[in-house]
Parts: C-alpha cells; structure tokens; sequence
C-alpha cells in the first residue's frame, strides 16, 4: 500500500521528528502521508499533544507540505479524544488547527456513575485490569457496554471522517472477562456499526494490535470485517504508526485478509477529499 493516514510523532506518544516519517514514507514509495498526533486532552498525561505545543505541531506538518511537495502528498490531522463532558468538541480543533481530515477514537472509558476514567488502551494489561477494578467493580458488562455507549455519542454529536480501532476494547481482554462471541457483544459491535453506516464514517482497519503483539487480531476482527464489508461500509487501512519503521507494519498480511472477504477498494485522502483506490 502506498498510504498511511494515522500516524504520531514525537510531539505526542511517538518517537521521531515528522520529518523521520516522511522520509521513511518516501522509501517505501508512499505517496500518501497523513500526521494524526493526539489530539490535546484537559488532564494529565503521557500521550496526548500539549496545549501548548499544538500551534507547533500544526505549523510543523504544513511546513513539511510544502517541503516535500511534488513528492508526496503530506495532511495535517489529529486524533481526536471523545470523553462526555471533558474533552473538547472536535469542531474547536478542526477550526483551530484547519485539519484535513479527522480520527475520532475513545481510549478513556468514563463511568458517568463515579467520574472515573478506565485506561483501556497502553502496552501493560494490568493498567486495563486496575481500571476495570477501580473505575467499575470488575462489571465487564457495564464496562464494555459503557464504552460502546460512548463511541456512540461520539458518532452521533461529533463531526470527523475515520473511526480509530473501534473494537480495541478487546486488546487486552484476550477472552478472559469476555468472549467476542456473547450476543451482548455482538449485539453492541452490530449497533455500532449501523450508527457508523448512518453517518458515513470511514471505519479503520488498525494493525497496531498484531505488529506490536497485543492482540492476535486486526482492530476490528475478521467476523466484524465481514459484517461491516455486507453493510458496504468504505474502510481505510492504517499502522497507528508511532515510529517511522512502523509505517507499512502487517499491510501486506493484512490486505491479503481482507481480500479474502470481499473488499477490493479502500478509501485514501488527497487534494481532492476522499477517494476510493483499489487494492
């Protein structure tokens, strides 16, 4: 594939200077590269871009635009955070910043109980685990339906183009508090998607979870994939990469599963907005 459109940088929990990327991008003949830093959050933390830093971080990207333009075709976007009542509405950064484009993910899931927030993301599954603990008595069915909940209101009260690994939910579940194939699971993955079918969103198909070995499947999985490939879906493929050797990591495998489902085309950015490439 020559694409990748979600992508961190040093200036949030990635590794190397913008430039590193592009760079890298260009031997391996990308001619499409998008910068989604995340988005910052009114808390304290280790992944997110500072307040202070974004005005840098949006100059950066347009300076490397125009840099490398005629070479590569370079957008400027962010990873946005839903939580209920604290982040922001993601039109104060797409104005703010004039994104190209947006991801909108959940990584913190927020008990609206007790104000708590469950850290489902990170590479240690016992900050997961606490979480579940803490934030929810150990209640995966409260956890998890708490968490598609909140995807859903961000489906339905934001506006952005790509949804970021939406079922990342089960990364460090590994089948112990749930199996992916409990009705009230599915029926929450099923719900979801006809909200995300509703308002055109672009679903993600995110390798992170196989490359990085956090989870033995694509975000989302193969049973979903086929789901959301019957309701005609459009998808777009990402590496979520946070290092500039992690641009194209498990593309290959990755298009090979998902043509052997049925989908030959995926949705890419350009100049132009939103177009279909074929795979």
């Amino acid at each position: 594939m020559n694409f990748n459109f979600h992508t961190h940088t040093r200036f949030c929990d990635g590794s190397d200077e913008p430039e590193e990327y592009v760079k890298a991008a260009l031997e391996l003949g990308f001619h499409f590269l998008g910068f989604s830093g995340h988005a910052p959050v009114p808390m304290k933390n280790h992944f997110a871009i500072p307040e202070n830093e974004l005005e840098n971080y949006c100059r950066e990207i347009r300076s490397l635009q125009k840099k490398y333009s005629g070479k590569i075709n370079i957008f400027l976007s962010l990873e946005i955070d839903f939580i209920p009542e604290i982040t922001q509405n993601f039109k104060y950064f797409i104005e703010k910043c004039n994104l190209d484009y947006v991801i909108g993910s959940v990584h913190l899931v927020k008990n609206k109980q007790n104000n708590g927030m469950w850290f489902i993301d990170g590479p240690k599954p016992e900050t997961y685990d606490q979480g579940l603990k803490d934030v929810f008595e150990n209640d995966i069915r409260l956890a998890v339906g708490t968490y598609f909940q909140q995807i859903n209101e961000m489906i339905i009260n934001q506006k952005f183009d790509i949804i970021g690994h939406f079922d990342k939910i089960k990364m460090h579940n590994k089948n112990r508090y749930f199996s992916e194939e409990e009705k009230w699971y599915k029926d929450e993955i099923t719900n979801t998607l006809k909200l995300i079918s509703d308002k055109k969103i672009i679903v993600e198909i995110n390798t992170r979870g196989i490359y990085k070995k956090r989870s033995n499947s694509l975000f989302p999985g193969k049973e979903v994939l086929k789901q959301i490939y019957k309701m005609g879906i459009p998808v777009t493929l990402s590496s979520d990469a946070h290092k500039p050797s992690e641009l194209s990591a498990y593309f290959d495998e990755s298009v090979e599963i998902i043509k052997d489902i049925g989908f030959r085309e995926l949705m890419i950015f350009t100049k132009n907005g939103w177009k279909t490439q074929r795979i």
